[in-house]
């Protein structure tokens, strides 16, 4: 482990042991749990534990890629339209707030396994595994405890804020009614410390010493009629794949942790290539003889010079009198050919384990890089995987809207009121313009609703489809034909 991991663990050790004292709550991440995620984000960010100067092995970050091009896909085309009363509010969330920076958000969840996406008052705060910890969760697995933290560096001086989210039922008497109810209760708590040293928490001080002065140390929160919140103030992106980590665990698994192994030889084998072409340079001995240059001054003193020579050609000296006037020529002959063989096959594992069709991602000298992008309609290990992610995705932000809903109403941001998501998503495996017309030649067949095209195709919530669709019924009606048409 390098010294950067070492300190990054060492730190977020640190993190869980300060909310135990603070708090007086256990995290349920284990050990194993929290190594793993360490070294997803070591080698998401260049640093796998497999790199060696000595060596000479570098990484490609391979890793990054897949993360890359999966989220591409992912948010590809993605699209909310809004009804309700809160529509107009909802929207501009979207747009300002969200829709810019989901791509790289997804990305990073992707890569880690999971993360955390909070409403921060002007827009949304992305939070990475190594800067919360879980705390609690029900019986379906869903967080219902958390602390985050977030550390900012000022005049020499580290400041670092604790803020814990808990939500718990219980059982109350109604003074009114004098009977029991089930409540749900919110608590958001927030504590802030300050340190000479960026790897530790120091000592407490007050919010209003700090950035965070508009914060309260306590809150507790609950909806108009008191029932509670149906969720947490928060979304979060779990990758869906199964956590063999740690069993029944609220943390999600990286794409590429069933292909470690693979992209350590990936790099390796990359490495061994780049190195062999460095060292492959042409070479040409010539006897140091031939290299000597005489001539003689003014004054018929004699003189030697060496010639100059190209970089390619190296003076040997020999004793063998044989020797005059000798030379060889060193064209090494290079292995790329057999070494690219073995590059694409783990690069075509390093595909299947990640989710991907065979052959999703190889190289060829012709085509280049065949990415995902590239799938046909029959590569359903890449759609079902992209299918997956993006079910996720809309979990994540179906909840990260609720909690934005929620501050709404605390701060009267918005009109009371209820809204509609509705989530478009762009296929992969099809033209979009070819899938446009066959929905548009659907509808003047009348075989769908003109407005769930609209909706498709153009961005429309459903309330502005259907009032679009009523205007063409009336076009039609006065037209005498189907949309207008004779």
């Amino acid at each position: 482990m390098g010294i950067i991991s070492t300190v990054v663990s060492w730190v977020t050790k640190l993190f869980t042991q300060n909310i135990k004292k603070e708090f007086g709550v256990e995290t349920v991440e284990s050990t194993s749990m929290r190594e793993a995620i360490s070294t997803w984000i070591d080698i998401y960010q260049g640093r796998p534990k497999w790199l060696s100067q000595s060596d000479a092995i570098k990484t490609i970050k391979f890793a990054k890629f897949i993360c890359s091009e999966t989220a591409k896909l992912v948010c590809l085309d993605i699209g909310v339209a809004f009804s309700g009363k809160r529509k107009q509010y909802m929207t501009d969330f979207w747009e300002k707030s969200v829709v810019g920076n989901l791509q790289n958000w997804v990305e990073y969840g992707i890569g880690f396994g999971t993360l955390i996406l909070k409403p921060n008052g002007e827009g949304v705060d992305f939070i990475t595994p190594d800067r919360f910890e879980i705390t609690s969760k029900d019986g379906n697995g869903l967080i219902t405890g958390v602390v985050f933290q977030d550390r900012y560096e000022e005049s020499g001086k580290y400041y670092t804020k604790l803020e814990r989210h808990q939500r718990w039922s219980a059982t109350v008497l109604n003074e009114v009614t004098g009977e029991y109810e089930s409540k749900v209760f919110y608590k958001v708590e927030n504590k802030a410390f300050i340190s000479k040293n960026s790897t530790e928490i120091g000592r407490p001080i007050s919010l209003f010493q700090t950035r965070w002065n508009m914060l309260e140390p306590e809150t507790y929160i609950t909806t108009e009629d008191e029932n509670g919140l149906t969720g947490m103030l928060f979304g979060v992106f779990k990758m869906p794949i199964a956590n063999e980590i740690d069993l029944g665990s609220p943390y999600g698994v990286s794409i590429f942790h069933n292909a470690i192994e693979e992209l350590r030889d990936l790099d390796i084998a990359y490495s061994r290539d780049a190195e062999e072409i460095i060292s492959s340079k042409r070479i040409s001995l010539v006897d140091e003889k031939l290299l000597d240059k005489t001539y003689y001054d003014e004054n018929r003193k004699r003189h030697t010079s060496r010639l100059t020579l190209p970089r390619f050609v190296k003076g040997v000296r020999l004793n063998q009198e044989k020797s005059e006037g000798y030379y060889q020529e060193i064209n090494p002959t290079l292995n790329t050919s057999t070494r690219w063989e073995g590059i694409n096959k783990r690069l075509s594992l390093i595909g299947r384990k990640c989710g991907y069709s065979n052959g999703a991602f190889v190289l060829d000298e012709k085509t280049g890089m065949v990415t995902a992008t590239q799938v046909e309609a029959d590569d359903r290990d890449t759609i079902e995987t992209i299918k997956s992610i993006r079910d996720a995705l809309k979990v994540c932000i179906s909840q990260l809207l609720y909690a934005q809903s929620i501050f709404m109403d605390l701060y009267n941001l918005a009109p009371r009121g209820s809204y509609t998501a509705d989530f478009n998503f762009g296929d992969i495996t099809y033209s979009y313009e070819e899938d446009r017309q066959n929905w548009w030649k659907y509808v003047q067949a009348g075989k769908v609703p003109a407005w769930r095209y609209f909706v498709k195709f153009e961005g429309m919530s459903e309330d502005e489809a259907k009032e679009m669709e009523a205007e063409l019924e009336e076009k039609r009606k006065n037209a005498g034909g189907l949309f207008g048409e004779e």
